[in-house]
């Protein structure tokens, strides 16, 4: 009876959330762990098709870092990366389209249509969803692109029909090139032009740490003013750079909510969203 009575209050505990994220859209980047041990692939499908179930609307965006890694490797090429992004090199770009679209984006969708018929993936070309052009900065990355334009009549097009979205995060330029796009800044930008209810990051580790040697180190809530101090000293750094700048993009575009969490932790996604405490950190606004 115990048992069935914790049960219930869980159900209780979410029942605000229910209410509150009723129609709204959630946009979810899928990466590290949760994407390559079979018990986490399991448990983020069975999330995402109950998310859209009670309500709720789900847009995926998923990385493959791993997998790209592997395959360049098998290739006899040495992954290179700057700032926590992979240079990308023609050969490397044929690659990771390969590997993105082909592979690892057929087998989410997969994963959650074996639950339900609910998921579609897409690429980023697919009806020019994501237009790119080539990343700017301090270092030359070859094929890395930034992310100029969201074109969301795809996205709407799908969830109207009952669909979730499934997006590989390669891009068209308009010179008609192919780009490589940091999952997590394409989370950045989807969120932003959707205008989502929250923007969830999926990593490998609690969510921000003060040291990362130590678990236990986690920052529950950042404002977007202490970024740059963070970064001065090294607590923002390398992987973290792209997640953090897609955190404060969707913030200056109105997104809700933006939380980075432990994609290791089973059911991660039902816990941050359906429960009070929730899980990871939190990005909140203020200007950086």
């Amino acid at each position: 009876m115990k048992e069935l009575q914790a049960k219930a209050g869980v159900l209780v505990e979410a029942l605000p959330y229910l209410r509150r994220f009723a129609g709204r859209t959630v946009v979810i980047k899928y990466g590290g762990a949760a994407m390559t041990e079979e018990r986490l692939k399991e448990s983020v499908a069975q999330d995402l098709v109950l998310l859209k179930t009670v309500g709720l609307d789900p847009v995926v965006v998923h990385g493959g870092g791993p997998e790209i890694t592997e395959a360049m490797r098998r290739q006899g090429k040495q992954p290179v990366f700057k700032d926590g992004l992979r240079v990308t090199d023609a050969e490397t770009m044929a690659i990771t389209e390969m590997v993105l679209v082909g592979k690892i984006n057929t087998q989410i969708t997969a994963a959650m249509n074996r639950l339900g018929r609910v998921a579609a993936g897409v690429s980023g070309k697919d009806g020019l969803l994501l237009e790119a052009r080539r990343m700017r900065g301090k270092h030359d990355l070859g094929f890395v692109g930034e992310v100029v334009r969201v074109n969301t009549g795809i996205l709407e097009a799908l969830r109207d029909r009952g669909f979730i979205p499934v997006i590989a995060p390669v891009a068209m330029g308009a010179d008609g090139e192919s780009y490589n796009c940091n999952a997590d800044l394409v989370a950045g930008a989807v969120a932003a032009a959707l205008k989502a209810e929250k923007l969830v990051l999926m990593t490998d580790q609690p969510g921000l740490l003060r040291d990362l040697r130590d678990p236990d180190s986690l920052i529950p809530s950042v404002r977007a003013s202490e970024v740059p101090g963070l970064k001065r000293r090294g607590i923002i750094d390398k992987g973290m750079l792209p997640k953090m700048e897609a955190c404060l993009a969707a913030l200056k575009a109105g997104v809700g909510k933006v939380h980075i969490i432990d994609g290791r932790v089973p059911h991660a996604l039902l816990l941050e969203i359906f429960t009070d405490r929730g899980i990871g950190t939190e990005i909140t606004g203020g200007r950086p």
